[in-house]
């Protein structure tokens, strides 16, 4: 026969838990149940440390959506650094655009645009031996890390 998962006793411990301040999963660890049991438990007894004024003003504090214009003006800036280049450096041109189906290893498969846009294309400048792109879009797609940087210097 199998026993049920919260015996009264195994409740009791629960709320004991609970008040006690620790943690789900250390009342689970405790228990002998898993941590989704534990939080499941609590919620169906209605026990939360949080009052539902706290837990409302939370959810509005963390639902608050970035404005879409904000947002575009980010991923703007984002590429315009991405793209800019370090003086004296080559531009990337990328004379020869394909397409999906024209795409292979001897193709750079960076993409220019956005997916599913009618001017989406890939680079198809050669690439660099064993690798996916091209010179200039390898320089982009494998920056050192600013950590990197730092040890270096």
């Amino acid at each position: 026969m199998i026993e049920p998962t919260w015996t009264p006793e195994r409740v009791e411990q629960l709320r004991s838990y609970f008040e006690a301040g620790l943690s789900c999963r250390d009342i689970a660890v405790n228990i002998g149940v898993s941590r989704n049991a534990v939080i499941g438990k609590l919620s169906r007894l209605n026990l939360t440390h949080a009052t539902p004024d706290e837990r409302r003003a939370r959810r509005k504090k963390s639902t608050v959506p970035t404005a879409p214009k904000t947002r575009a003006k980010q991923q703007l800036q984002l590429l315009q650094a991405v793209y800019e280049q370090p003086h004296g450096a080559v531009p990337i041109v990328s004379s020869n655009s394909c397409s999906l189906f024209e795409l292979s290893e001897q193709r750079c498969r960076w993409p220019i645009s956005t997916p599913g846009a009618h001017d989406f294309c890939f680079c198809g400048n050669t690439p660099l031996g064993g690798m996916p792109y091209c010179s200039g879009h390898s320089r982009l797609a494998y920056q050192t890390g600013s950590r990197q940087r730092a040890a270096r210097g």
